[in-house]
């Protein structure tokens, strides 16, 4: 896909390898050409998005890239020399404007993150493919299904915080947005003849105040793989070691797996090595750290050695329920309920009702359909689907009785394929 530049030397291109409509994008890196571009797509009804990250590559990730698309303009926006676009983040907060992504919710993070914005607006091509039963909802199984068109995915992992960025990058990055309001009306026409769209409308709202919690930086450690099978002494040297490789990644802006991996960091918990040499005999340990990181990284397990006993850390406490006997054969009988209701309506039963959303119904109890307002995991759509069911497996003497066909609802048969849903624990 050749790339307009809004200035500096010309690059040349290869000829376009896709059908592209006649609007040529953009590469936009100056605050004058972004806001002459915005000027010139004034206000519409719906624009889509797509941003890069580089988190394979740096320590904290940013947003690189923004590409974008209305129905007659395209461009890929470098925010790197222009700062905040903050012409762009009131279009892209105002509710009047459709703001269509796909699998939105990273790119939401980042742009709250980054810039403060929330999109007020939200159509999630992904959670509206997923709605519609559809089980490969990659965007490049969508585009390939619905408009024949195949995607390159070799930049997949490219580190789009490198300048200058070449043109087959900027040509990859430019077709993420490129049919996306196509797309999202053909999934919202399929949605409507569903009787479907109002639950996509619902998953929507939710979304759109998704952000990064501030959880404490210094308890990430507890989350890590594998560190649930280490003892309390062994974790208040893990906790150590993170910090050691995150000061090093910060400092080099790298990835912290790039600098040293989990599960060295895991086994050097375990063994705490006492001497540089027994550090190199720890599988995974890189041969040419610094020899004053190697001895910073020896004082941290100095450190976790001398954290008293009462201190140690440990993980925090879950939630605890009064012990209930009957509780895992009303979850059963609820999943019942679901699974018979997600093979009609040929859903993902996971899509349809994750095994959490279950289990607060059957700690709950309700016994009546105005009660599931109590649950606040639960969709209303879903209650609309399944809540008369769920009150008859919960509450009749007899065997679960399935969910009611809604009369809005009608069953559809899609295509499956491999991909897990956004909204999956364990069924």
């Amino acid at each position: 896909m050749p790339i307009a530049l809004s200035g500096g030397a010309h690059i040349a291109r290869r000829p376009p390898r896709l059908p592209v409509s006649d609007a040529t994008p953009l590469y936009l890196d100056s605050a004058e050409s972004v806001d002459r571009f915005l000027s010139e797509i004034g206000q519409p009804t719906a624009i889509a998005i797509d941003t890069e990250g580089a988190s394979f590559h740096r320590f904290v990730d940013r947003i690189y890239l923004l590409q974008l698309s209305t129905a007659q303009h395209h461009a890929v926006i470098d925010p790197l020399p222009i700062g905040t676009p903050e012409r762009l983040g009131r279009l892209l907060q105002d509710r009047g404007v459709e703001v269509v992504l796909h699998d939105a919710d990273y790119d939401l993070r980042l742009l709250r993150q980054d810039y403060g914005w929330q999109v007020n607006a939200l159509f999630d091509t992904r959670v509206a493919s997923q709605l519609l039963g559809l089980r490969a909802f990659g965007l490049a199984a969508l585009l390939e299904q619905h408009f024949g068109i195949k995607l390159d995915k070799k930049h997949q992992r490219a580190d789009w915080s490198m300048r200058p960025l070449s043109a087959d990058m900027l040509e990859y990055a430019a077709l993420d947005t490129r049919w996306l309001l196509d797309l999202r009306t053909k999934l919202r026409t399929q949605l409507e003849q569903l009787g479907r769209w109002h639950w996509a409308q619902e998953e929507f709202a939710r979304a759109e105040g998704t952000q990064w919690s501030n959880e404490e930086a210094t308890q990430a450690f507890l989350k890590m793989k594998g560190a649930r099978d280490l003892n309390r002494r062994e974790l208040a040297r893990l906790r150590e070691l993170v910090a050691w490789r995150d000061d090093i990644a910060r400092e080099i802006d790298r990835a912290t797996f790039r600098v040293i991996g989990n599960e060295t960091l895991l086994e050097l918990a375990r063994l705490s090595p006492a001497t540089a040499g027994e550090l190199t005999r720890v599988k995974g340990f890189p041969r040419s750290m610094s020899e004053s990181r190697t001895a910073a990284l020896l004082a941290a397990l100095r450190r976790g050695d001398a954290v008293p006993d009462a201190d140690l850390p440990r993980f925090p406490k879950s939630a605890r329920w009064d012990r209930d006997p009957d509780f895992d054969e009303r979850t059963s009988r609820l999943k019942a309920v679901r699974d018979v209701a997600a093979d009609r309506l040929a859903l993902d039963p996971g899509v349809l009702c994750s095994r959490d959303r279950l289990e607060a119904v059957a700690r709950k109890q309700p016994r009546a359909l105005e009660e599931f307002e109590a649950i606040p995991e639960l969709r209303r759509w879903q209650v609309e689907v399944l809540g008369e069911g769920f009150l008859r497996a919960l509450h009749s003497s007899g065997a679960a009785a399935s969910a009611p066909t809604p009369t809005t609802v009608k069953p559809v048969t899609m295509s499956h394929g491999d991909d897990d849903s956004p909204y999956r624990t364990d069924d």
